[in-house]
């Protein structure tokens, strides 16, 4: 996959509208019930970059930054301010957050991954994208270190132990975490007269499935 490791501005994106959304394949009855089904595992996510400008500046730095991904062509990281960290926003990353894992005594590699919990349902969503610097690990409530007891891969989200982790052991992670986007457009439209009177650029961006 053509992609860039590099973040879109985050003062840039800490305006912007989106979220994630699902696909759901519905099917009227002729008794009146319905029938409902998804071929989608994992839900979308889709932002408005335009939102977030602020300034003329901010209309050059994200022309750059477009030009620089050759528009659709090349992928980047995307900060999604209401949803960047394994825990919840107003907290502090630990290593505690989420369980990615039971050790087998044979398995050294784990993918980092969060879980979204309403009631008795829930949905683990893969993480690909952790922002370096960020990522917490540990085996049964104790922490480990980084490039001691293992390594973490910021562009797959693999977590590759030195040593695998016990049998029957929950092995955990907390990180921060950007979402791999591309342009949804291969232009963008601006006009100075517009900006002023209010008006902002449409920029779609949408989340790319690895």
């Amino acid at each position: 996959m053509s992609f860039h490791e590099i973040q879109f501005p985050p003062r840039l994106s800490l305006g912007s509208v989106g979220g994630p959304e699902r696909l759901t394949e519905i099917v009227a009855m002729a008794n009146g019930h319905e029938e409902r089904n998804t071929p989608w595992a994992h839900s979308r996510r889709r932002y408005d970059a335009g939102v977030g400008m602020r300034s003329l500046d901010d209309i050059a730095d994200l022309i750059a930054f477009f030009e620089a991904r050759r528009g659709r062509l090349f992928g980047f990281r995307w900060k999604d301010w209401s949803d960047h960290k394994s825990c919840a926003p107003s907290k502090k990353v630990a290593f505690t957050d989420q369980i990615i894992g039971v050790g087998d005594g044979v398995q050294t590699a784990f993918s980092l991954s969060k879980a979204y919990v309403s009631g008795e349902q829930s949905y683990r969503r893969p993480i690909t994208k952790p922002v370096f610097g960020t990522v917490r690990v540990g085996v049964q409530n104790d922490e480990l270190q980084d490039t001691i007891h293992y390594d973490v891969d910021v562009a797959s989200g693999v977590v590759t132990f030195f040593s695998p982790p016990d049998e029957g052991v929950d092995v955990t992670a907390g990180f921060e975490f950007d979402v791999p986007v591309r342009f949804d457009s291969d232009g963008i439209q601006t006009s100075v007269a517009s900006f002023h009177a209010g008006d902002v650029p449409d920029v779609p961006v949408v989340e790319l499935r690895s």
